[in-house]
């Protein structure tokens, strides 16, 4: 049969139904989470990693995401389930709208306010959501609670109800009926399904998160450990993909910690949350994925970083390089100020006396876990002699103090669709922030991956590349090839 006769949905851009159906048949890890198959015999959509017996390409249509093959009538594969799927990482309005959604945007049902956030009007948000996946806002955000109510119910002994509410329904009456109305099945049956599989760990919930392998998981906890907020987050290395990242965790009021280990033979990541967080858990989960850069794709950024010389003999040293992200936008602008003219275990000294200072104190399993990261609130209210008073200059003292108004005042809440120019512009009207940090900031809080430092020493040193250093200005020119993923350049040039 010709593949151009072959069902390709209209929100599946940039891959023909032969592409797809060749990724497919060879379950290439690259292409997961970047389409859906949906199988016309079964009425079941999959991931191209599914175990499944290939189907006949007749019966297969290809779907840019999960929310799209539901709307066309498929119910996700209890074996692949759709539901663990990185996500297609893509620099778009859309994009960014459907990770909001992802994080629980969407539960209150409330689209307007979505869209004043966004800075369109509810029209407009639903004309930019069905271009690009096919989906009204409402449709996609009804599938991510499924797919997460769906996921909880395989991976947690989470009572129905806790389920339910977890997911963002309001009832589980709600719950109950769409769950059936989408999938054909009670949630008991999806929870049958699932035994044997469910986390068993006293006093904690387990949920698996996904990646598209490789992932150099030792590399980034080195970087995570170097950096570690002492009080707030422990970070174990260990041998091979051993180690294990935790931290305390307040969360739209709710209270608790989390810990997160490598299981390299499923491409997951295990992550371990305290009960008081399962009514967090949705955005908890995108925060985490965040941290991880779970929804990278390493073989795109290699393909095109790899082009360069100066930059293809460190990729191949540290296949899956991801950019360490972070838990709190907040709290990683604070500890990018603290970093300012000093070394990097000087800014996690000072970090440490900060969070003795001004943070709140708690009880997690895990010895050197203590306290709460300041809220901007706090340390909006606290005068700029009692911050330098953990051993800062009086400039920066000021900087921590500006930067904290900034967030309380909802500065830090970058909308949707915000370009990179904008988002540095913003940081840096805030006085004492320069562009290294705005950058710093983009790249690893607000997760923009063509985010470049120029004015780091170290990368001028390493793009040099012969014992030189080029300018600011040498080094911005040096790193127009690497857009639009000069984040993941700086990344290999700094710890290369």
């Amino acid at each position: 049969m010709d593949t151009l006769d072959i069902p390709l949905h209209d929100s599946l851009r940039g891959l023909d139904s032969d592409s797809c159906y060749r990724a497919l048949s060879a379950k290439d890890t690259r292409f997961d989470g970047v389409f859906f198959t949906g199988v016309t015999t079964t009425g079941i959509y999959c991931r191209p990693v599914c175990t499944v017996k290939t189907p006949r390409l007749s019966s297969c249509r290809f779907f840019s995401s999960a929310a799209a093959a539901e709307a066309a009538g498929f119910r996700p594969c209890l074996r692949c389930r759709p539901e663990l799927a990185p996500y297609a990482l893509q620099e778009n309005l859309a994009h960014a709208v459907w990770q909001r959604i992802a994080g629980g945007a969407l539960n209150d049902g409330n689209v307007e306010r979505l869209a004043d956030e966004v800075g369109l009007s509810s029209r407009q948000l639903r004309r930019v959501l069905m271009q690009h996946f096919g989906v009204t806002p409402v449709e996609l955000a009804q599938t991510q609670r499924l797919l997460f109510a769906k996921k909880l119910l395989q991976e947690t002994r989470l009572p129905m109800a806790d389920v339910a509410f977890a997911a963002g329904f309001g009832s589980v009456r709600r719950f109950n009926a769409l769950f059936a109305q989408r999938y054909g099945i009670a949630p008991g049956d999806i929870r049958r399904a699932g035994e044997g599989k469910a986390s068993a760990a006293p006093g904690a919930l387990t949920l698996r998160l996904a990646y598209r392998p490789p992932l150099d998981w030792t590399r980034m906890l080195s970087y995570l450990s170097h950096r570690a907020i002492a009080g707030v987050e422990q970070v174990q290395t260990g041998e091979g993909n051993g180690g294990c990242y935790a931290r305390s965790v307040r969360l739209d009021g709710c209270h608790g910690w989390l810990s997160i280990s490598h299981r390299p033979e499923r491409s997951q990541l295990e992550l371990e949350v305290a009960p008081s967080l399962a009514g967090v858990l949705m955005p908890l989960v995108a925060r985490v994925r965040a941290l991880f850069d779970l929804d990278a794709n390493p073989a795109v950024i290699v393909g095109h970083l790899g082009r360069d010389a100066l930059l293809s003999e460190r990729l191949e040293r540290m296949p899956g390089l991801r950019v360490p992200g972070a838990f709190d936008a907040f709290e990683l602008g604070i500890r990018a100020v603290l970093g300012q003219q000093v070394s990097v275990a000087g800014a996690t000294t000072l970090s440490g006396r900060l969070v003795q200072r001004f943070g709140v104190a708690t009880a997690t399993p895990f010895g050197r876990i203590t306290h709460h990261f300041p809220l901007p609130a706090v340390l909006a209210e606290a005068n700029v002699a009692d911050i330098a008073a953990i051993g800062l200059p009086q400039a920066r003292a000021q900087t921590i103090l500006n930067l904290a108004r900034f967030a309380a005042e909802g500065g830090m809440q970058m909308r949707p669709g915000l370009t990179l120019a904008e988002s540095v512009t913003r940081l840096r009207s805030v006085r004492g922030i320069g562009d290294w940090t705005a950058h710093y900031i983009a790249l690893r809080a607000l997760r923009f991956p063509d985010a470049f430092p120029a004015g780091d020493l170290g990368l001028q040193k390493a793009a040099a590349g012969d014992g030189g250093r080029l300018t600011e200005k040498q080094l911005d020119a040096r790193a127009a090839d690497w857009s639009p993923w000069r984040g993941y350049a700086a990344l290999a040039l700094w710890m290369g």
